[in-house]
């Protein structure tokens, strides 16, 4: 190392994630913007080059002076320059999860609007991500050299409004919007024609930069979406850090392929580096391995990621998402940087426990533990209050993969139908929530989940056949002939007349059963019961003299009720009752 690294120019890096919908221009606005572009930038995709289309997170940059605003960094060397680092996210609804994947690390979203389409259904989708990863936005106008010059203006400024109109309900409300023409002419036209807007742009980018909180410390995380190998020297990454830091000689891990290796030398756009942090976009020169088999994916310090079969999150609908979210259901779940199906339980706090709605969505953070008991949904269930939809009660669901996923602790994870048509105008971010519990062990079901407390209530019913005495009563149409009664003996029932009992065993071999009354049976419920039962016996006697209790004795028949709960994940289907 030839400077010491406190002498070195300071650089700030800020990642500003380019976002919008497919053809609205943002590669060529990011090509505008690039003075530098590093090695994943500008589609290396055959299917991209021909349609001129962005497959993959391409990422550029440029730097600039840095802003009075960021001088003063918080009493450490102050910083000189500022370096934008543009992540290109595809448009294409197919590719939500590679933008889901890039959005982690974003600073500043710059949403590209292509001024005469407006807004379309991958803009509505990037404007999720961008709520759901990322702090601040700017919205750019683009192709505005489309619009006939004297009408120019007057479009512009609508539709600011209609998109303002549109951010109302979102954090972005207020954000500032901008008119530029990336391309003048489109992509056929000659190189010489000058962008418009870009120099102004730069100006409104840099008032919106902050100092971005990064953390050196903690276990090292890389999103790693490029790699090739350099003869004689080893493979290069390149990637951007998601946490923690590395320096020259650390050994990492690369998860997928299972092996470790060290770092031999790091550098940043093309200039040598001791070390990176949390936010820094590096190239990562280690030990030879086929590059081939690590195109995208995560390295990490060793043994700090886990590789999970299934895991329990909290769970939050997307409110745009049109559909229900029902358990069973398999949703595509991106965690990390992977993207995998899986089937989906969703449960929530037992009834009596349910908190009052709160004013506020709960937080994702919502805790969860082993030692708690929670009840079984069908669906998500979405938040009601008086007349109109409050925020959803706290909800967590059992993601169970089918293929082994991945990722870090606490990591963000969205649900999404990502089957549905791409043309339909429809959202397609179904729910959202952080990894909570992690099962690392493929035979989870067995050893895991039977820990997991998730109840379904149940409730049987039948009726009072007759009393045997005082004491003791048979019943049927409770169970099925073939049900073994065996399991249910000892389970209390309750009559419809208020006297509780306990099932004592079988009676006969029709699925009839005996009940035992500790308290004794009231004397109104006897004459209900002799009642009912005379009844049956009076049926056979012509026309005999009727005897004045005839209106009681249409009386409904007393019933018998059943409550217990059935924890979803008890290997011996108990039945509990409390």
């Amino acid at each position: 190392m030839t400077e010491s690294p406190d002498s070195r120019p300071k650089t700030l890096n800020f990642n500003v994630g380019v976002l919008g919908h497919v053809d609205s221009g943002k590669t060529s606005l990011a090509r505008a913007l690039s003075s530098t572009a590093s090695t994943a930038a500008f589609d290396k995709n055959p299917q991209s080059r021909e349609r001129g289309i962005t497959l993959d997170l391409g990422f550029s940059a440029f730097t600039v002076d840095c802003p009075v605003h960021l001088r003063d960094s918080g009493g450490q060397q102050p910083y000189d320059s500022l370096q934008f680092t543009l992540v290109d996210c595809p448009g294409h609804a197919s590719l939500i999860r590679t933008i889901i994947g890039g959005a982690q690390i974003i600073d500043l979203m710059m949403l590209v609007v292509d001024v005469v389409k407006g807004v379309q259904t991958q803009t509505a989708e990037c404007l999720l991500i961008g709520e759901l990863t990322c702090p601040r936005m700017v919205v750019v106008l683009n192709k505005v050299d489309l619009l006939p010059p004297n009408k120019r203006q007057s479009a512009i400024e609508k539709m600011t409004k209609r998109l303002h109109k549109t951010l109302e309900s979102t954090r972005f409300k207020e954000c500032p919007v901008i008119a530029v023409a990336a391309k003048p002419g489109g992509p056929e036209a000659p190189e010489t024609e000058e962008p418009q807007g870009v120099t102004e742009l730069i100006e409104l980018l840099k008032k919106q930069t902050y100092l971005p909180k990064r953390d050196p410390n903690g276990d090292l995380l890389m999103a790693v979406d490029h790699c090739f190998s350099i003869r004689g020297q080893g493979t290069v990454m390149t990637g951007t850090i998601l946490q923690g830091s590395l320096a020259i000689n650390d050994t990492v891990e690369i998860p997928v392929l299972k092996v470790t290796k060290k770092i031999k030398s790091v550098q940043m756009f093309r200039k040598p580096v001791s070390g990176a942090m949390q936010g820094d976009r590096v190239g990562v020169c280690v030990t030879q391995f086929d590059p081939k088999l690590l195109e995208r994916g995560l390295v990490c310090t060793p043994g700090s990621l886990r590789t999970l079969y299934a895991a329990i999150i909290s769970a939050r609908k997307i409110g745009y998402f049109k559909g229900s979210l029902a358990t069973r259901a398999k949703f595509h779940i991106t965690v990390g940087h992977e993207t995998v199906m899986a089937k989906v339980t969703f449960f929530g706090l037992p009834p009596a426990e349910t908190k009052p709605t709160p004013p506020e969505p709960s937080s994702l953070e919502t805790p969860f533990t082993f030692d708690g008991e929670y009840f079984y949904q069908d669906e998500y269930v979405a938040g009601q209050r008086e007349g109109a939809s409050g925020p959803d009660p706290e909800q967590w669901a059992l993601l169970e993969f089918e293929r082994p996923v991945t990722c870090p602790a606490l990591c963000l994870v969205i649900g999404s139908k990502l089957d549905t048509d791409i043309h339909a105008n429809a959202c397609r971010l179904a729910f959202q929530g952080r990894l909570l519990h992690g099962f690392e062990d493929k035979s989870y079901c067995e050893t895991a989940l039977p820990r997991l407390r998730i109840y379904k209530t149940k409730h049987k019913e039948g009726q009072v056949e007759r009393v045997t005495d005082d004491y003791s009563v048979i019943g049927r149409s409770l169970f099925k002939k073939e049900t073994n009664l065996q399991l249910f003996v000892g389970l209390k029932v309750t009559l419809s007349t208020g006297e509780s009992g306990v099932i004592e065993g079988g009676f006969g071999q029709s699925g009839k059963f005996k009940i035992r009354i500790q308290e004794g049976l009231r004397p109104e419920t006897k004459q209900l019961l002799s009642s009912t039962s005379k009844k049956k016996g009076k049926s056979g006697s012509k026309g005999g003299p009727t005897s004045e209790e005839e209106p009681k004795v249409e009386s409904q028949p007393v019933s018998i009720h059943l409550h217990f709960k059935r924890y979803v994940f008890d290997p011996h289907k108990k039945m509990v009752q409390s």
